[in-house]
């Protein structure tokens, strides 16, 4: 498999950004009350992605570090502009019922998390090919739960009648905000389920992280995110557990004990 095959089978597959990475839930959950809000959310994001990270990729040499967030957020939200105009201009419609969506894709996760990770670090094609797979993967989530919540909500699929209304009473809990997660949960579930077949075979699927798992130290938004908890505060509980009695410390987590020590004084030096 070359590099560019394998950012399409990352993005849609391995790294899924709904199913495994749990990324970018506020739109997933909010506009998927049918499966054409969730393929039109994924594919304007997905141009988002596309063009952010050429853009990102182009410019990785010349963008300062200590502005590189501003600078993408400046990216990404000219793009989301013209993105939502070309929207209101051909599809009116779809443009009123994703709302203000549109505009909040400047903040989605997946966008800023594909520019500081990989755009920011790699050359054009490569980049360009991450946010394809990204995108896809991002774009396949969406409209995969808006099938299932409309087909069950009212019978239909890309507002057709499949299921005759004669015989076939809607469910509209799913077209509901409580749908939304009900049918989340089962796709992860069916995910969770191919992942341990991955597993078995040798080809493990990326595990969730950020603020799913509580690990702001190596989430790619940790630069940006207001809500992280304190690394501080990380490496004194560490230090409190390390000094509980009856455990006993290698050299290694001695040393590792007395750096995080010093870390926590500077940091409180520095507070005060």
């Amino acid at each position: 498999m070359n590099k560019y095959a394998e950012r399409l089978y990352n993005g849609i597959i391995k790294e899924n950004p709904t199913f495994v990475l749990m990324l970018g839930m506020c739109p997933t959950l909010a506009v998927t009350t049918g499966a054409m809000n969730g393929l039109g959310m994924g594919l304007s994001t997905t141009v988002v992605l596309i063009l952010s990270n050429l853009f990102i990729s182009a410019f990785r040499k010349v963008i300062p570090n200590g502005v590189r967030m501003p600078a993408y957020i400046v990216i990404v939200a000219s793009l989301v502009t013209m993105v939502e105009f070309i929207m209101k201009a051909y599809t009116p419609d779809l443009a009123n019922q994703l709302g203000v969506y549109i505009p909040l894709i400047v903040v989605n996760c997946i966008i800023l998390g594909r520019a500081e990770s990989y755009a920011s670090k790699n050359t054009l094609l490569p980049s360009i090919f991450d946010g394809i797979g990204m995108g896809l993967g991002f774009t396949i989530g969406l409209t995969c739960i808006g099938i299932v919540r409309e087909l069950l909500g009212a019978g239909q699929i890309f507002g057709h009648q499949v299921l005759s209304l004669q015989w076939f009473t809607p469910i509209t809990i799913f077209v509901m905000a409580p749908g939304a997660f009900l049918v989340l949960a089962v796709l992860v579930a069916v995910m969770n389920i191919i992942r341990d077949k991955m597993e078995r075979k040798g080809k493990p699927l990326a595990k969730p992280s950020g603020c799913l798992t509580g690990d702001c130290a190596s989430c790619v938004q940790s630069g940006v995110c207001s809500g992280k908890g304190s690394v501080t505060d990380e490496a004194t509980k560490a230090v409190q557990k390390a000094k509980k009695p009856g455990t006993k410390k290698s050299a290694a987590e001695k040393s590792e004990e007395e750096k995080m020590e010093a870390e926590n004084s500077a940091t409180e030096k520095k507070e005060d």
